[in-house]
């Protein structure tokens, strides 16, 4: 029988020779280890919450991303399936290679550079790295401010900026002046940065558009880079080990049935597999549970950012310049800051984070941020301009504390998947690169001296992270992000930070710790202040489906809904009653919400419309019952983002 790959890619030529085009469709090619291939997916519709109403009448043009293509498994004879037919009595097809890597994110894609760079060097070119990125193309689910530090790509790539290199990076914007302001609603009050802040050196970019490069950079040292592929299961060996992953299957219905589209997911076998799925990923939390990962360590902490991308009138714009606040409009007791930076042709990046510990369900991030460009500092950039894109997504923000053990039989985290944001620095792509290059190394050392039998321990990796400028820049700052747990609030907080950056720096005797896990922290409705936000003007502000439609998010919607609640009725009942909707206002993107319902013992009915999700995994973090499990729909589905 042929190999694995071979039968796989004949399969694929057999299927895109038989299938008739579809109509209308976008066609577009994707790469893997030389197979070209033509794809397309039905156009999914955003859900328009019944409590939301739009402030204008257009709607986003369709949006279409590419379905994956690697698998063999015949969709026909399915079609006409009966009621018991269990797909998973289909055997997958599968794949074996040396290094899998899930999540094609700065982490993932500097492991799989880095692997094949020291493949490469000793001369073994058959050395296979894979990498599955649920995302229809690389970089279409990264959002970030973002100002990067240098360091990791430095060494990574270092003519990535020169001159003289054809391939160099184009996107990068020296960072220029910065300021920290501290706002009231009316006034904007300068206050010192901390040194951590200090971006001499650094450069604005779009997240979205570095990742990309990487990505060419990767498939130019040989790395196998499969876009459009969701992993949605960790597949163990006989041993407990993790011997790889399988992907999702498409063509499922809503109701769980084969429809005629059925395939089968695929298997990928590898000696070593990395997690590098990002924050609170939807396999990287299955592998900490699984090997207790966390034993020795406190529990996660996370924060969701929003963030726009405007093109703002030419004389507004300071290529370069960087801008962070505090304050209003936030609640003196909820953790979280803005941002503001010119980058590119009058581009501005504006956003704000919200720490997800927050205590008031009646707070809404979303709501938040609309309120935030009103303020002088940041309307008088603003207005004027054009919101040419629009994001979220949760980010980590434990730091030292909540490190979890890296390394387990099989395979490792990297990145955001660790939790290596720097906080207080307001940056964790260095590391989350970084962190990747340093398991692609220990990886590579562990497999060229071993043989083909018995799972990988990366020792190395866990040795050599800790001896790393990761551990040494989040251990010193360990106590600025648990401060702002006292009494005083964001005022408490910001004076011990103060005392910690400037005259401590990391040397304190003793760890704060972090508070109760954040979906603890929810006070009951009836326990705190109602807050009202203004409605959007549709200028400088905007409905929140206004919004989502700016993300080019697409999903099908005759398939599983990713976002499971296992009993919809019990979640309402145990839910709506003490936090009043919670799920409509932690949502930046109008997935969840409560409809009038008067058959309902609590007159409404919980509704989720999960077509407009655009990935950010808050749901999972914040509900209060932790009974919404947010999974992978099917593979290159979720937000297009552009420019973030």
């Amino acid at each position: 029988m042929p190999p694995a790959s071979a039968r796989l890619t004949t399969g694929l030529c057999r299927r895109a020779a038989a299938a008739p085009a579809p109509t209308p469709t976008i066609v577009r090619f994707q790469h893997a280890r030389g197979i070209r291939c033509l794809s397309s997916a039905p156009v999914g519709r955003l859900r328009r919450p019944e409590s939301v109403r739009p402030t204008c009448a257009n709607s986003c043009p369709p949006v279409r991303t590419p379905q994956r293509c690697l698998s063999t498994t015949p969709a026909q004879r399915y079609a006409d399936a009966d009621d018991s037919f269990d797909p998973a009595t289909i055997e997958r097809e599968s794949d074996q290679v040396d290094v899998c890597i899930i999540g094609g994110g700065p982490a993932g894609l500097s492991a799989a550079i880095r692997f094949k760079q020291l493949a490469n060097e000793a001369g073994n070119d058959d050395f296979r790295v894979l990498l599955l990125e649920k995302a229809g193309e690389l970089g279409a689910h990264i959002l970030s401010g973002a100002v990067i530090e240098p360091t990791a790509i430095d060494e990574l790539i270092p003519d990535w900026l020169a001159e003289d290199n054809d391939s160099r990076f184009t996107g990068a914007t020296p960072a220029g002046s910065d300021k920290m302001r501290f706002l009231t609603k009316t006034m904007s009050i300068p206050v010192p940065a901390p040194p951590q802040m200090n971006n001499h050196g650094n450069y604005i970019i779009s997240l979205n558009e570095f990742t990309k490069w990487l990505g060419e950079r990767a498939e130019e040292v040989g790395v196998e880079v499969y876009p459009g592929f969701a992993a949605s299961e960790v597949l163990f060996a006989p041993d407990g080990s993790v011997k790889g992953v399988a992907t999702n299957d498409l063509g499922i219905g809503r109701n769980g049935k084969p429809k005629n589209t059925f395939e089968r997911g695929m298997e990928f076998h590898a000696r070593v597999t990395l997690f590098g799925e990002g924050c609170h990923g939807s396999l990287s939390k299955q592998v900490i549970k699984k090997f207790d990962l966390r034993r020795d360590s406190q529990p996660q902490t996370y924060a969701l950012g929003i963030k726009e991308v405007w093109e703002v009138q030419p004389e507004k714009f300071k290529k370069g310049e960087i801008t962070h606040s505090m304050g209003w409009p936030l609640p003196y007791d909820t953790y979280g800051g803005a941002w503001m930076y010119h980058f590119g042709d009058n581009l501005v990046s504006i956003g704000q984070v919200v720490a997800l510990d927050y205590s008031n369900p009646w707070l809404s991030p979303y709501g938040e941020f609309q309120k935030l460009k009103q303020h002088p500092l940041y309307r008088e950039v603003l207005e004027g301009g054009k919101c040419i894109s629009y994001g979220a997504r949760a980010l980590v923000e434990g730091g030292f504390q909540s490190i979890p053990k890296v390394a387990f039989p099989g395979g490792a985290l990297i990145g955001d998947s660790a939790g290596l944001v720097n906080v207080p620095k307001i940056k964790g792509t260095h590391n989350a690169m970084k962190s990747g290059m340093l398991a692609a190394e220990a990886a590579w050392n562990a497999l060229k001296e071993s043989s083909n039998e018995g799972s990988v321990f990366l020792y190395e990796y866990e040795d050599s992270l800790r001896k790393s400028f990761i551990w040494k820049e989040l251990k010193e700052v360990r106590n600025m992000r648990p401060s702002f747990h006292t009494p005083l609030g964001l005022y408490g907080g910001m004076l011990y930070s103060g005392l910690e950056a400037f005259v401590l720096k990391g040397r304190a005797p003793w760890t704060l710790r972090h508070g109760p896990p954040d979906h603890v922290a929810t006070k009951p409705a009836d326990q705190c202040t109602k807050l009202e936000y203004p409605k959007p003007d549709g200028k400088l502000t905007f409905d929140i489906l206004t919004s989502v439609s700016r993300t080019g998010t697409n999903h099908e919607e005759d398939q599983p809904v990713h976002l499971q609640v296992k009993d919809w009725d019990k979640h309402t009942a145990e839910t709506y009653p003490a936090f009043q909707g919670l799920e409509n206002r932690f949502c930046p993107a109008g997935v969840y919400e409560y409809v009038e319902d008067a058959s309902k013992p609590e007159g409404v009915r919980f509704q989720i419309n999960a077509q407009n999700c655009i990935h950010c995994k808050t749901c999972d973090i914040k509900a209060p019952h932790q009974d919404i499990n947010w999974q992978v729909p099917q593979g290159g589905e979720g937000p297009k983002y552009y420019m973030t």
